[in-house]
């Protein structure tokens, strides 16, 4: 299967409070969206990557794909005001003969080969698949007006839906082509209002997507720790 991933990094993130974009913020010295970009560029699973970035910082991007010699980013193409709109133009100029298309946060930096080789595995069997892993804490589900608590949910049931996201190239154009949601929450969810099963892939725990300051320092963290047992595992 020829597989193509869309990264969308047009995200400003209100809540992150910074005048960059959200992907270009630096961690541990490098722009945010890089280290995902790496973790693609190597995968054996993905043929190529379409980079999908805001249209004053195309020329940023450019840079940035040059600086880290990223070979499999064959496209760097404005996206729009949602993530739904970015994800559309990474669309619009995918591969005709492409079959799987990967969808993937570019402020998940810490997304590892398995997890999306896992993705493009599954989707070789299913129309669509979302990374997800199991929900810890316990849920409960409450009345937004009074904040009482109306139910506890099953927390057997509940999984918390990561990226990357898995798609068979004409189911994703298909859920864009005919969704009536304005901002839905993930591509999975037009996915879903298609009729069409997903399955779940095996998640990771550190996979998490960067939104606020606090976010960024555990990310720090996991890379910290993970260069010390890199640096470890070399000595002995």
């Amino acid at each position: 299967m020829k597989t193509q991933a869309i990264i969308p990094t047009a995200g400003m993130g209100v809540r992150f409070q910074t005048d960059l974009p959200k992907p270009l913020v630096e961690l541990c010295g490098k722009p945010l969206c890089v280290y995902a970009l790496e973790i693609f560029e190597k995968s054996p699973a993905v043929d190529s990557v379409i980079l999908v970035g805001q249209k004053e910082r195309l020329s940023q991007l450019k840079n940035i794909v040059s600086q880290y010699g990223l070979k499999k980013i064959v496209q760097v193409v404005a996206g729009g005001e949602t993530r739904r709109e970015s994800v559309a133009c990474g669309l619009a100029v995918i591969d005709d003969d492409t079959d799987v298309v990967l969808v993937h946060d570019g402020v998940r930096p810490l997304v590892s080969l398995k997890v999306i080789e896992d993705a493009v595995a599954f989707c070789g069997k299913w129309d669509a698949v979302v990374t997800a892993v199991a929900v810890k804490p316990t849920i409960k589900r409450v009345n937004k007006d009074s904040l009482l608590v109306e139910e506890t949910l099953d927390r057997g049931e509940l999984w918390e839906i990561q990226t990357p996201q898995a798609f068979k190239k004409n189911i994703l154009l298909k859920a864009h082509q005919q969704n009536k949601d304005s901002n839905p929450t993930d591509d999975a969810v037009m996915v879903e209002q298609l009729g069409v099963k997903v399955k779940v892939s095996p998640g990771d725990y550190k996979n998490i997507k960067i939104t606020t300051q606090e976010d960024l320092a555990i990310a720090e963290t996991f890379l910290k720790l993970q260069s010390s047992s890199s640096e470890a595992t070399l000595k002995r």
